[in-house]
Parts: structure tokens; C-alpha cells; sequence
């Protein structure tokens, strides 16, 4: 009888129910949870549950993480990674792909531009990322209108099919904060056209729900303008972000070192989008890996809960009994 479990093909010599084989693989049906033909076996009837000609079987237990983490998941699509890096400001493509590999990110912004039909053969990014191994998320940068971030992100999922993509819609070219009224607005629009749309906003409580009830998958609120690297502003807006929404959070644009990162995982957001801090950074390589290892620490830091702030000091040892 020929079955497949865990993804590989087995022969048995003999019908068995699902115990008797997870039995027969030296493991405690206690131990594991089992799924047959992608519906989960209650551990009570595996004694009852018959292994058949064809089945798939999966078999799974728990394992150490490694990263101590939980993962996060937008519009359906599963993530280990919470930092997500841009792919502008770098000195070469070569660069920017070295730094994807330091930071442990599994996404990666990119920008809708025309070809240059002067050098259609001029390197490109997709040279030096597979888009295959790491998601692209197509962002309307550079938009000043709904028309015009629309009109992008319906040209990037022509390209590749992308549906999860980035909505900024900017106000001025000098703040580059985002104009909301526009944001909201499209937001409705490319969610009514089966878009999945993480959306960059001000950090206003009131906006980000707005937003969310536009439609978005992800609220993505500033730490600080774009670029600016001054790191979180308003950080009691972020925790009230955070605190009211049912869909992912993630800081996005601001962030200017590793410890920026660090109190925005700790503040309890899902995650963090930069790209001036790594790509500006005097060694972009290693600034990459300090941001992969700041929001795993911040993450760790917001799961175990701080203390609390006193006002007076509080003493380590005991007073009582010294000499």
C-alpha cells in the first residue's frame, strides 16, 4: 500500500490504523498531532482511523524556534521575518542583495518605474533578487494621487500578478507625510478591485481605523517623515495603533538605528518597514543585521512584559540583615 507522509512517498506492508503507524515510527501519539488527507485526526480516534491506499498523512510536533518567535501573517500569507526592507538609496543592486541576506527579511518594497529604453540592458533588481524566493511588495511611491498610486499598483500586478502591495499617497514633496483624505480613498478602491493593501498613514488612532475599515490588511504608521531617521515620535499613538486593530501593525518610515526598531517591537507591532536606515547606514551589510537582531529583541521583550516604572528606587538585594 502506498501512502504519503509528510510529503514523501511509503510503502506498507500492511493496513494499519493511524496509531499503529505513528507506532511503528517510534513516536507517542501523545506527543504529535495528525492530519489525513488535509483534515486533522482528533488524537481520541487514531486508534479508529484507518491508513488507506493514496492517503496523505502529515505528522507534526513542536521544535525550539531558534528565533523565539511566533511569526505574523498579513492578507493570508504566513511570515517568520518581521522586517521588511526597501530596495532604494543602495550604492548597487549587489549591495542591497547582501543586505536582504543580512537582515533575514523575507520582503522587500519595490518601486514601479519605466524601463530605460536608451539601456533595456542595464542591470536590474530582479537580477540580484529572485522574486521567487523573496516577496516583492509593490509600493506607490513617489504617488500624489489616488489615480496615480491606483494606476501603479495596477501596472505592478500586470507584471507579476502581485495583489499584496503598498499604498503610500503622498501630500507634499517636502514632509512626505502621508495625504489621508486620498489614502482612505484609494484604499477603498484597489480593496474593491481584489487588492490586498497594506497602507502607510500618520500615526493618528482616528486615520489608522480609517483605513482598516477602508479595507486595509496592514496599518502601517510613521515613526517620523520618511527618511528622516529620528525615530519614534509619538510613541502613545503607536501603542493606541496597535491596541484598536484587528489587522497587522507595522511602523513603516523614520526608523534611523536598531534601538528605534527595538521600541517599536516592544510598543507591540507586528512589525518593521525601513530602508534609509540600512541603505544609508556607513556599512549597510552590517546595519542590516542589526536591525534582524533589534526587532527580534524587541519582540522578545514586549512577549515577556516589562517591569514596572517606579517612581523611587526599589532595592535588588534586601536591606533586612546587613552587617
Amino acid at each position: 500500500m502506498q501512502i504519503t507522509l509528510n510529503g514523501e512517498p511509503r510503502a506498507l506492508d500492511a493496513p494499519l490504523t493511524v496509531e499503529a503507524l505513528i507506532r511503528s515510527l517510534g513516536l507517542d501519539p501523545a506527543r504529535i498531532a495528525g492530519e489525513r488527507n488535509f483534515e486533522i485526526v482528533t488524537r481520541s480516534l487514531y486508534g479508529e482511523t484507518p491508513v488507506e491506499e493514496g492517503d496523505k498523512l502529515e505528522i507534526v510536533h513542536f521544535i525550539g524556534g531558534g528565533s523565539g518567535d511566533d511569526g505574523w501573517s498579513v492578507a493570508g500569507r504566513r511570515f517568520t521575518s518581521r522586517l521588511i526592507i526597501g530596495t532604494g538609496k543602495y550604492k548597487s543592486y549587489e549591495e542591497n542583495a547582501r543586505a536582504l541576506e543580512a537582515s533575514g527579511a523575507e520582503i522587500v518594497t519595490v518601486a514601479i518605474r519605466r524601463v530605460n529604453l536608451s539601456n533595456p540592458g542595464e542591470p536590474r533588481l530582479t537580477d540580484f533578487i529572485d522574486p521567487k524566493k523573496t516577496v516583492f511588495l509593490p509600493n506607490t511611491a513617489g504617488c500624489f494621487t489616488g489615480e496615480e498610486a491606483v494606476r501603479t499598483l495596477r501596472l505592478a500586478r500586470e507584471m507579476g500578478g502581485w495583489t499584496l502591495v503598498k499604498l503610500e499617497v503622498l501630500g507634499d514633496k517636502k514632509t512626505l507625510y502621508p495625504d489621508m483624505i486620498e489614502t482612505i480613498r484609494s484604499t477603498e478602491l484597489l480593496t474593491k478591485e481584489g487588492f490586498e493593501v497594506m497602507v502607510y498613514c500618520t500615526d493618528d488612532p482616528l486615520m489608522a481605523r480609517r483605513c482598516e475599515e477602508a479595507g486595509a490588511v496592514a496599518i502601517m504608521p510613521l515613526a517620523a517623515p520618511i527618511g528622516s531617521g529620528l525615530g519614534i515620535q509619538n510613541p502613545v499613538n503607536i501603542r493606541l495603533i496597535v491596541e484598536q486593530s484587528k489587522v497587522p501593525v507595522l511602523v513603516d518610515a523614520g526608523v534611523g538605528t536598531a534601538s528605534d526598531a527595538s521600541v517599536a517591537m516592544e510598543l507591540g507591532c507586528d512589525g518593521v518597514l525601513m530602508n534609509t536606515a540600512i541603505a544609508e547606514a556607513k556599512d549597510p551589510v552590517r546595519m542590516a543585521a542589526a536591525m534582524k537582531h533589534a526587532v527580534l529583541a524587541g519582540r522578545l521583550a514586549y512577549r515577556a512584559g516589562r517591569m514596572p516604572r517606579k517612581t523611587y528606587a526599589d532595592p535588588s538585594s534586601p536591606l533586612a540583615g546587613l552587617i
